[in-house]
């Protein structure tokens, strides 16, 4: 469709001109929305996480260094600790070397939210026999990490991570 010389665009899409004012509003507008969700966005992301902070770079480098001879020590001594889940309670059970059960250790049983520290829960386990513990705490159903560690004296021996499925 040609125009006639004289005849503009604007003659044939008749309406409000677009003035400085409007292009300020719908500037303003579109970034209000944008930092509006951005705000509620970051809020919400903030608000619920619970993921693991490190304090001190230095001690926990140093705390690395004290557990890997804790492990090597651990590997030395080349215990068996088995842990069953069943009908709602952990039973741990603990064998030296030779295969004889663990006399005199005390054992801490502690379940770990893999993604949240908020809902992590320390068991309390019951020594049922030699070598051998129970614990029948109420455990949410979900994943964790059993941590299991046995302790002599006061000195940790034998710490275990593993990830168990609750139903």
């Amino acid at each position: 469709m040609a125009l006639p010389v004289n005849a503009s665009i604007d003659d044939e899409h008749p309406g409000r001109p677009m003035t400085g004012r409007a292009v300020l509003f719908w500037f303003l507008g579109f970034f209000g929305v944008v930092f509006a969700a951005n705000f509620v966005l970051v809020r919400e992301a903030l608000s619920t996480f619970g993921g693991v902070e490190t304090e001190s770079s230095y001690q926990a480098g140093l705390e690395f260094r004290h557990e890997s001879e804790a492990a090597a020590l651990q590997a030395a001594r080349n215990w068996r600790v088995d842990a069953r889940l069943q009908q709602g309670a952990i039973e741990v059970s603990a064998r030296d070397a030779a295969g004889l059960p663990i006399a005199g250790a005390e054992l801490a049983l502690t379940l770990r939210h893999p993604t949240d520290r908020r809902y992590d829960e320390t068991l309390s386990p019951e020594p049922v026999g030699a070598g051998r513990w129970r614990a029948s705490d109420a455990i949410a159903p979900g994943q964790w990490e059993l941590v299991i560690e046995l302790s002599r004296n006061g000195e940790r021996e034998f710490r275990s991570t593993n990830r168990i499925v609750v139903k």
